[in-house]
Formats: structure tokens, C-alpha cells, sequence
């Protein structure tokens, strides 16, 4: 396979591993009850700071749990300014480090540092997603092939899903040659066999393309069909009174057409027309669904459909019947985004009344996310968060269909409490006045800070407390959820697996596993290890007693 190299790559390549791990430290957290100090013990997560770190910092917990990612890195056109500061010991590349990467810091290594700060993201970004999970990176056209390279490397060229173009405006005459109208989306799975879950689905606007039809003769401009729209044209053109169709899902079905009659129960007449361009395929699959009894029918009138209740209905029979039967004979929608221009987005971030740049729309990302059908209780990490769509888009999913699904964020600097968390708190709440105003999603999450590193050189630093090691050390053993344990033991970590663990642990003391210390080892278990500095036992004995004795801090596993 063809790989890429460039100036660095042989520095950065294991970088991850030398990142120091961080504890994360909450600052506060935010529910209905507005910004407080109390931890409200939410999953959902702000985390300020360096994206590098702050993605070791998550592994203990959240390795191979994610099952969704979506990044939304700098595109490296050269006009912006983004620094590059990992702090990569090596003569050859300390140069760049704290230079600004655009046209005024351009030295022909503009894309050799770009690569050099992905390359290590990525890395633990593969490592943090789930066997089903799936990543989306919006880039450019200046770094799409680079990064395609460096992703078929750390994902697998045959995990490689697809990458979308998607159209990010429509008008302007920028560019040397051609105005750049498209950005893309990199698209992979962390296992491309284990995704049974993802599915291809059109986009709005690839609905509204597809069914803009007539009654008589094909497309016409002007006609509105497809999810969550409302046909207009074709029902003014219409008599007073006509009739649609409901199916138990929720979806609705207009016939078009001509005489066709069917009476059904109380007198109502449906006039499909079986030649028209669309039933030729969709009559068959009508006449199934009337024939199980999974069709009801309502009135509607020339301003549109209104279900039972008196509110606009949507309509979206045709693309589930009509995907459905393609993809049974191999045809799937089209890899091209329409729809979800920038300028949506920088309408939603004037609602906000938030200076923001480069903001992805909130549709774009709603989409992306139903491709990857995930559960409702999935985690969704955006460690290039900007101005928080992503956890917008969460919360919005959520309040949709009752989910709990989580979002990690991660973002640098103050903005990150000051634009990120804040949209996301005005989210939560509602914005907007007047006619504008949005009703809040309700949820909640909790805002950290990256603290101290675990290790100091090779010794545990005592500045970031016990517990804070502890948790560490049983993530590390048994890469499961740390919940502290109560006992007569205050050493005891817990049990996994019928293994007992203790951490003989006393900040700026000795401790040594002796048979004092085995005197108040209690919790029957198939096996035990036992953490300290110093062992008096030999070898023989431990192995008689089925213990493992693991010397802290060199036993101490390393991400």
C-alpha cells in the first residue's frame, strides 16, 4: 500500500505515546439549574485544552467505546493561523514549534507541520473508537489527498467508507483558477465489517431532486416533495378535496394521477394513477401495503396536510420505499452533499449571537449522524469542537427521540468556555426572541480543564492526588468504569474477572507488601495483585498464594 512521507513523520509517527497523561479536572457543571460547582455527574463533556493531551487524557475511559466521530480540523489553505506546539524533542522540528502556520509563517513546510499535527490525533482517535464505530473529517481541497494517505495508514485503506463532496456554497468567484465550492468529508469505519448498523441515506435535498414530479408528465420546477416538506404546488393545482394516505410510521402518501378508483371504508376514493413515471414502481409496494391493512387514510386541503392533531404532517413514503427496493438491487444514494451550505450556518451562529468563524451547519452534522444509526445512548466525540456544533446536534437528536446519547468536546483556549460551552448552554436553555426564539433541548454537561500529568519522569506525581491514580490504575488493568469501593481494605481497588486488585499506595512513604498487609486481604477471588513499592515476599510464596506483585510506579502500565 502507498504510504505517505514527509518532513517529521519519523518524530511524530509514535508521538502519541509519549504524550503525558493528564487527569481531567472538572470546573463546573451546567443543568436546568444553570452553572453550578456541584457535580452533576453528566457524561457530556467540555474539556479545555490542547486536543492531543486532552485525547489521552480519555483513554482510560473511553477506549474502543466511541462509535462516533466527527472532526472538523484547520484546512491548511494558507490563510489562517493555527500553531502548531506539540513539544516533539527533536532538533529537526523544534523550529516549528509556537510558529504560526499560514501565508505569513509560509517556509515550504506548511504541510509537513500540518501532517505532523495530525498525524498523533489521529492516531489516538483510531484508538478510542469503537469496533462499529465510524469517524467523519471535513477537510479541504489543500490537504484531501495528504489526509486521505496518512487515514488509509492509520484506519486501513479497506475501512475506507466513502468521501462525501459536500457543497459549502453556491455563489462567489474566488480562486486562481475554478471558485472552490466544494469541501469534503472523509468518511471510515474503525472495522468496515462491523458497522451492520450504517446505512446510506439521501440527504434533503437529494429527496427533493428525486420527487419533483407532476401528475402528468415529469419534473417541473417549483414542485415540493420529500422529508419533512410539504407539497404545495401540485395540491393548489388540485381539487378542494382530496385524500392522502398514512402509514403506522408516520409517513404519508399522496396519489398522483388520474382515475384510478379504489373505494375504501367510509366512502373515501384514492386515485392513484398506476402509469405514472414514479407508481410504476411505488403502485405494486401500495397495493401490498393496502393489502396487509398498514394504510389508513385522512383529509387534507389545498394548504397542505395536517394530521389528526391539526399539525403540518410530513411526508417521506417515497424515499423509504424507494431506497429500500434500489439498495435490494445494489443502488445506493449519491457520495454528493447538497443542502448544507456554510451560509446555514452562519445564520444559526448570528441567532446565537456568537462571533464564530468556519462554523459547520447543524444539518450537515444531523445528517452525518444518521448515516451511522447508531444507539440512542451512543458516544459522539468532536475533538476539534469549535463553536460546538456537534454537541448542538446531540442535544437536538436527543430531544427528538428521547436518546441519551453523550458528546465529548474538546477545544483550546477561552474560547472553549466562551463560545463552545456557551452555545452549548444556550442550547440547553433556548435562544433567539420573538418569532426567532428556540425552545431549549433541556440536558446538561460538565466542563474540565486538563490538570496535572500522572507521571513525573518515572515517578508518580503526588500533586494529582490518590484517587485520581487509583482510577487510573483500574482503568488500565481492566479497562472497565472505576467506581470506589467501600471496605475494610482502604487499598482495595475492586474485583474484575474473579481478579482482586489493591493499590498499596502512601504519598511520600514506603509501602511494602508483607504478610501484615496480606492480614487484611479479605475478598475471595480466583486471583489478586497486589500494587506497592517494595515486596518481603519471594516469588515462591506469592505464586503459592496466587498473588502478582506489581511494583508502583515501574508496573504502572503506560498508554
Amino acid at each position: 500500500m502507498p504510504t505517505l512521507e514527509w518532513i517529521g513523520k519519523d518524530k511524530v509517527i509514535n508521538h502519541h505515546q509519549e504524550v503525558p497523561y493528564r487527569v481531567l479536572e472538572r470546573q463546573y457543571s451546567f443543568d436546568a439549574d444553570g452553572q453550578h460547582d456541584i457535580d452533576n455527574g453528566s457524561e457530556n463533556m467540555i474539556i479545555r485544552g490542547d486536543n492531543l493531551e486532552a485525547l489521552k487524557a480519555l483513554l482510560p475511559r473511553y477506549e474502543g467505546r466511541v462509535k462516533c466521530v466527527y472532526i472538523d480540523p484547520p484546512y491548511n489553505t494558507g490563510n489562517e493561523g493555527w500553531v502548531y506546539n506539540d513539544n516533539v524533542n527533536d532538533p529537526k522540528i523544534k523550529k516549528w514549534l509556537g510558529e504560526v502556520v499560514g501565508k505569513e509563517g509560509e517556509d515550504l513546510t506548511r504541510h509537513d507541520k500540518w501532517l505532523c499535527m495530525m498525524y498523533p490525533r489521529l492516531k489516538l482517535l483510531q484508538k478510542l473508537l469503537a469496533d462499529d464505530g465510524v469517524i467523519f473529517i471535513s477537510i479541504g481541497e489543500d490537504e484531501y489527498a495528504t489526509l486521505k494517505l496518512i487515514c488509509d495508514e492509520i484506519f486501513g485503506r479497506s475501512n475506507y467508507i466513502t468521501g462525501f463532496g459536500r457543497q459549502m456554497k453556491s455563489g462567489g468567484a474566488k480562486g486562481k483558477f475554478y471558485t472552490p465550492n466544494l469541501d469534503y468529508v472523509l468518511t471510515y469505519a474503525k472495522n468496515v465489517n462491523g458497522i451492520p448498523n450504517f446505512r446510506a441515506v439521501m440527504t434533503q435535498d437529494q429527496i427533493d431532486t428525486f420527487y419533483k414530479f407532476t401528475e402528468s408528465s415529469g419534473p417541473r420546477k417549483g414542485e415540493i416533495y420529500g422529508e419533512e416538506r410539504l407539497f404545495k404546488a401540485s395540491l393548489e393545482a388540485r381539487a378542494n378535496q382530496r385524500y392522502y394516505i398514512q402509514c403506522p410510521d408516520g409517513s404519508f402518501v399522496i396519489p398522483p394521477g388520474e382515475t384510478f378508483p379504489e373505494v375504501l371504508s367510509e366512502g373515501v376514493t384514492v386515485l392513484p394513477q398506476k402509469t405514472d413515471k414514479v407508481w410504476k414502481w411505488i403502485y405494486p409496494r401500495y397495493q401490498q401495503e393496502l393489502a396487509a391493512g398498514n394504510i389508513v387514510f385522512k383529509q387534507t386541503n389545498t394548504s397542505g396536510l395536517w394530521d389528526e392533531h391539526g399539525n403540518k404532517a410530513k411526508w417521506n413514503i417515497y424515499n423509504k420505499l424507494w431506497l429500500s427496493e434500489q439498495q435490494e438491487k445494489g443502488v445506493v444514494p449519491s457520495n454528493l452533499i447538497v443542502g448544507y451550505e456554510n451560509r446555514q450556518s452562519a445564520a444559526e451562529m448570528k441567532a446565537f449571537d456568537l462571533e464564530f468563524n468556519y462554523a459547520k451547519p447543524i444539518r450537515l452534522i444531523n445528517y452525518l449522524f444518521t448515516i451511522t444509526n447508531q444507539d440512542k445512548d451512543a458516544i459522539i466525540l468532536d475533538s476539534f469542537a469549535g463553536s460546538g456544533t456537534t454537541a448542538h446536534a446531540v442535544l437536538n437528536m436527543n430531544k427528538a427521540d428521547g436518546g441519551n446519547r453523550r458528546f465529548i468536546l474538546v477545544e483550546m483556549m477561552d474560547y472553549a468556555d466562551s463560545i463552545t460551552a456557551e452555545r452549548v448552554k444556550r442550547v440547553i436553555r433556548g435562544y433567539g426572541e420573538g418569532k426567532n426564539a428556540v425552545e431549549g433541548t433541556g440536558g446538561d454537561f460538565s466542563f474540565y480543564d486538563l490538570g496535572e500529568p500522572l507521571l513525573i519522569g518515572e515517578n508518580l506525581n503526588e500533586a494529582v492526588g490518590t484517587e485520581k491514580i487509583r482510577e487510573y490504575v483500574w482503568f488500565m488493568e481492566t479497562k472497565s468504569p472505576y467506581a470506589p469501593t467501600e471496605g475494610n481494605n482502604p487499598y482495595f481497588l475492586g474485583c474484575h474477572n474473579d481478579t482482586s486488585y489493591y493499590f498499596y499506595y502512601e504519598p511520600k512513604q514506603i509501602t511494602v507488601l508483607d504478610y501484615a498487609f496480606l492480614s487484611g486481604v479479605t475478598e475471595k477471588s480466583g486471583g489478586i495483585v497486589i500494587y506497592a513499592d517494595r515486596c518481603a515476599l519471594g516469588e515462591d510464596k506469592l505464586a503459592q498464594m496466587g498473588i502478582v506483585f506489581k511494583k508502583i510506579p515501574r508496573d504502572i502500565s503506560r498508554l
